[in-house]
C-alpha cells in the first residue's frame, strides 16, 4: 500500500492541473500536503526537506539556466520588432511561384522562428497572426493552412536553440550522473545542452524536409488546395527584389546562424551564445528602426513574466521530486521498469507513452521538471544514450502538442483563427503532420545514429 503513495501524489498533481490550478503552486502544495500527512504516520522523514535550501541555491547559481531568459528575450525582440513579419514576407516572395510556395515559406520561417523563440505557444500564435490570413486569402485550403502553421509552430521543441532542449539538457545531466553513480561509475561523464543541440539538428532538419515534401506533394496532386502566388503583383524590379531579400532574410538568418554556430563550433557555451543572440536581436531591431521604447518595455515585461514562470515551476518541481524520493518513489519506478515486458525496450516505450499522454495536460516545462527526473535515471541506468533519450523526449512532446483533440498547439491556433475556420478543419489539417512525426520517431528508434552522429563529430 505504501508503494502507491508516490504514484498517488503524482496523480493528485495531475488532477490539480486539470482543474486549472497554477502549476508553480500545485507542485509544492501537493508535495507539502503529502509530506505533512505521511510524516504524522512515520512514513516520510521530514529531514528530507532540509535539503531544499541547497537545491534552491543550486538553481540560482546554475549557469545553464541563465540561457533561458536570454533566449526568451531574443525571440520576443524579433517578434515585437516585426523582424519576423518581414522575414515571412521576403520568404513568400522568394518561393511564391513554386508549388505550395507560400506553405514552404511558412515552414521555413516557422523553423527560423522556432530557432529564435524556442517556445511553442509564441511561434504558433505568431505564425497564426502573420500567415494564416494571407494563406486563406491566397486560396489555401483551411485544413492545410492551419495544419502547416500548427506543425511548424511546434518545431520550437526540437530546433536548437530550443528552450525545451536547454531545460532537458540540465535535467538529463543530473539524471545521467545519478545513473552512472548507481552503476558504480564514480568519475561520471556529463551531457551538456550543446550535446542536445547537436543531437537535435539532424532530426529537426529531416522533419522540416519531410514537411516541405508533403506540402509540395499535396500542391502537385491537388493544385486547388495550395495555389501558386502570382509574383507579378510584386512587380519585376529585380533591384527591389534583391534589396527586399537582403533586408528581410540576411539579418535574422545571420543572427540565428551565429548563435547556433558558436555553440556547435565550441566557441561559446549555450549561455554565452544566448547573450550574443539577445544583444544581436536588440541591435538588429534598433538598426532597422523597428524598436521603440514602448516595444522594448513590452519585450522586457514579457521576458520577465516567462522567465519567472519557468523558475517558479522549477522551484516547485524541485520540492515535488524531493518529497517523491522521500516517499520511495525511486524504488517504485525502478521496480515498474524491471517488471515491464521487453526489458529496456519495453520500459522506454512505456515512458514515451506516458510522456505523450501527459503532453495533453502538462506543458513541456512541467514534464521536464517533474517526469524526467523521476524516470531519467532509471532509463539511463539501463544503458540508453542520454542525447538520444533527450531528443526522443523532445520530439515525443512535439507530437503530443500537435495531436487532436488535446494538443496545446491546436488551442493556441484556435485562439487566433477567424470564426469561419472550423476546429474540425484544424484537426484534419494536423493529422498528416502527426503521422510524419510518428514516422520519424520510429526511424530514430531504429537508427539512433541519426541523433548521436553529429554530437560525436562536433565534440570528439
Amino acid at each position: 500500500m505504501l508503494d502507491l503513495l508516490p504514484l498517488l501524489m503524482f496523480a493528485v498533481v495531475c488532477a490539480a492541473l486539470m482543474f486549472g490550478y497554477p502549476v508553480a503552486f500545485s507542485l509544492p502544495g501537493v508535495a507539502l500536503l503529502f509530506a505533512g500527512v505521511t510524516s504524522l504516520f512515520g512514513v516520510f522523514d521530514a529531514a528530507f526537506l532540509t535539503a531544499m535550501p541547497s537545491r534552491l541555491y543550486g538553481i540560482m547559481t546554475n549557469q545553464t539556466l541563465m540561457a533561458v531568459p536570454l533566449f526568451v528575450l531574443m525571440g520576443v525582440l524579433l517578434e515585437k520588432s516585426k523582424v519576423a513579419e518581414d522575414l515571412l514576407t521576403a520568404m513568400a516572395r522568394l518561393f511564391g511561384c513554386f508549388p505550395a510556395g507560400l506553405g514552404v515559406s511558412v515552414t521555413i520561417v516557422g523553423m527560423l522562428l522556432a530557432a529564435s523563440t524556442g517556445i511553442v505557444g509564441a511561434t504558433v500564435v505568431t505564425m497564426g497572426v502573420l500567415s494564416l490570413p494571407t494563406m486563406l486569402k491566397r486560396g489555401y485550403d483551411p485544413a492545410l493552412a492551419t495544419g502547416t502553421i500548427c506543425a511548424t509552430g511546434t518545431l520550437g521543441q526540437i530546433i536548437p536553440p530550443s528552450i525545451a532542449l536547454v531545460l532537458l539538457g540540465d535535467v538529463l545531466s543530473s539524471a545521467y550522473q545519478q545513473a552512472q553513480l548507481r552503476m558504480g561509475v564514480f568519475s561520471p561523464k556529463t551531457v551538456s545542452v550543446g550535446d542536445l543541440f547537436a543531437g537535435a539538428m539532424v532530426p529537426g532538419l529531416i522533419l522540416v524536409v519531410l514537411y516541405i515534401v508533403y506540402l509540395v506533394f499535396r500542391a502537385v496532386a491537388q493544385p486547388q488546395v495550395a495555389p501558386r502566388i502570382d509574383t507579378a503583383e510584386h512587380g519585376d524590379d529585380s533591384e527591389g527584389f534583391v534589396a527586399h531579400m537582403l533586408r528581410g532574410l540576411l539579418p535574422p538568418m545571420a543572427l540565428i546562424l551565429a548563435v547556433l554556430g558558436s555553440i556547435l563550433g565550441g566557441v561559446a557555451t549555450p549561455t554565452e551564445a544566448a547573450g550574443v543572440g539577445a544583444i544581436g536581436a536588440l541591435m538588429l531591431a534598433f538598426a532597422q528602426g523597428r524598436l521603440n521604447i514602448p516595444r522594448l518595455q513590452a519585450s522586457l515585461e514579457d521576458t520577465t513574466m516567462i522567465t519567472a514562470m519557468v523558475f517558479m515551476i522549477l522551484v516547485g518541481a524541485s520540492l515535488f521530486s524531493l518529497v517523491f524520493r522521500g516517499l520511495g518513489g525511486d524504488e517504485v519506478i525502478a521496480r515498474l521498469f524491471e517488471d515491464a515486458p521487453g526489458g529496456v525496450v519495453g520500459a522506454t516505450m512505456l515512458v514515451m507513452l506516458v510522456i505523450f499522454l501527459l503532453g495533453f495536460i502538462l506543458d513541456f516545462i512541467e514534464i521536464t521538471f517533474v517526469v524526467v527526473p523521476i524516470v531519467g535515471p532509471e532509463l539511463l541506468a539501463m544503458g540508453l544514450d542520454p542525447i538520444w533519450l533527450g531528443v526522443m523526449i523532445a520530439m515525443n512532446l512535439q507530437t503530443s502538442f500537435l495531436t487532436p483533440p488535446f494538443g496545446f498547439a491546436l488551442f493556441y491556433l484556435r485562439g487566433v483563427c477567424p470564426p469561419e475556420v472550423k476546429t474540425s478543419s484544424i484537426y484534419r489539417g494536423v493529422a498528416p503532420f502527426v503521422a510524419i512525426q510518428l514516422l520519424l520517431l520510429g526511424v530514430l528508434s531504429i537508427w539512433p545514429r541519426l541523433v548521436t552522429w553529429l554530437p560525436a563529430q562536433v565534440y570528439r
